[in-house]
């Protein structure tokens, strides 16, 4: 895909700030996190961007480890959002990471973990979590719940950078990328970019053995509305019997005992 061509895809989308404009404007002192407020997160975002891969490393496991628990959409996550998404395209996200050295094993790139970090989040933040967290809640949780409102209203923002990356050159990163985009694309605004990423799906499903990111592929063509049974392998097939027995057993347990238990 041609830089023009990604600018026609994505120019309508939300506009993404600078990731140092969102470090500098954000109160982040003000804003909780699972184990206190983000006034640390300033410094650990701009070390993501830090030359040294090992140092880089370190700033984003800092970071992450920071707003990421029981997956929550905290206050101090949008904005770590929002500047891993400004980020993503940085020439400093990938320095020394993706040559092979010799009698080292190989490291998990900065950009794989921050793609994986942010489709995290979009599932946590999607329409099948916040109809979870409307059950005991009622659907007026989304008016109580500003945090995952905010993240939901930010998706077209966030992903024109994560749409790009669908045409890197690294298995790693585009199959990352495409697993990010899928949570994404329910909001409205995005819905149409689903029939671009299916020739994406058929090559991740072509391609990739990886439990978790077939699963998700799998379940996003069968929502979209495709026949995805020509594209499962055995291991899919096996996979997907084994969630639908342990999904009725739950649901039996929790139906109650069809006897009086032995106690």
């Amino acid at each position: 895909m041609t830089s023009s061509h990604r600018q026609n895809d994505s120019e309508h989308l939300g506009h993404l700030s600078p990731h140092q404009m969102i470090l500098d404007s954000t109160d982040w002192a003000s804003l909780a996190t699972p184990s206190g407020t983000g006034e640390a997160l300033p410094a650990a975002l701009k070390r993501i961007l830090d030359t040294d891969p090992i140092a880089r490393a370190t700033a984003v496991s800092d970071v992450l480890r920071a707003v990421t628990h029981q997956n929550t959409i905290y206050p101090a996550t949008v904005p770590v959002a929002l500047c891993i998404a400004a980020v993503l395209d940085h020439p400093a996200i990938t320095a020394g990471e993706f040559e092979d050295v010799a009698g080292m094993p190989p490291r998990r790139p900065t950009l794989v973990s921050l793609l994986d970090w942010l489709s995290d989040a979009a599932y946590d933040a999607n329409d099948e979590s916040l109809a979870i967290s409307e059950r005991p809640y009622g659907e007026g949780i989304l008016h109580e719940d500003a945090e995952m409102r905010a993240f939901r209203d930010l998706r077209p923002a966030i992903f024109a950078p994560v749409y790009r990356l669908l045409c890197h050159g690294r298995a790693d990163v585009h199959d990352a990328a495409l697993i990010a985009t899928i949570p994404l694309t329910e909001h409205p605004v995005l819905i149409t970019y689903r029939g671009k990423l299916t020739d994406h799906a058929h090559r991740l499903l072509a391609t990739s053995t990886d439990r978790r990111k077939r699963d998700r592929v799998l379940d996003a063509l069968k929502v979209w509305g495709h026949d995805v049974r020509s594209l499962e392998s055995a291991e899919d097939v096996a996979a997907r019997e084994l969630r639908v027995r342990r999904a009725t057993g739950r649901a039996s347990w929790a139906g109650g005992y069809s006897e009086s238990p032995p106690f």
